[in-house]
């Protein structure tokens, strides 16, 4: 059975999307008292429906956002692992064939180095040397087409 309390919760959230920007706008300042950031309608409109069940279901413990606190710095120590080794280092050299013909790119500090001219992505010089739009990454055969790079869980 829903209590009338929570039939004003559902009510305040199904108004949320009739609401207009300025509506939206205002019920963030009523809620958070300060003015709402400038990312749109839709996070608008999420936040605030999460603030109100908030507001009537209770947020999150203490233990839970010290929980979420310690995946984030966990999360964030593998990301620096994985990007700094991740990094091509200058001096890389990079062969494909293609076409019957071999094309070289070297890794720089400001890029990559293609016939003498510096590019900044692989995929500028992929799609210089094919004539279409390709990644780089997969161009040279450091990814494989339609690959989804995943970190461990």
């Amino acid at each position: 059975m829903i209590d009338n309390n929570e039939k004003t919760v559902m009510s305040q959230l199904a108004a949320l999307r009739k609401a207009s920007i300025e509506e939206l706008k205002e019920r963030w300042c009523d809620f958070y008292g300060t003015e709402p950031p400038k990312l749109g309608r839709t996070f608008l409109m999420k936040r605030l429906a999460y603030r109100i069940q908030e507001i009537y279901y209770g947020g999150l413990t203490k233990d839970d956002r010290e929980k979420i606190a310690e995946i984030n710095r966990k999360l964030n120590k593998e990301k620096e692992r994985t990007s700094s080794a991740s990094k091509i280092l200058p001096g890389t050299r990079f062969v494909r064939e293609w076409n019957g013909d071999e094309y070289t790119a070297i890794a720089c500090e400001n890029g990559f180095e293609y016939e003498g001219k510096v590019y900044r992505s692989l995929s500028a010089i992929a799609n210089k040397i094919t004539g279409t739009n390709w990644n780089g990454l997969v161009f040279f055969g450091l990814k494989k087409r339609g690959s989804v790079r995943r970190t461990a869980k």
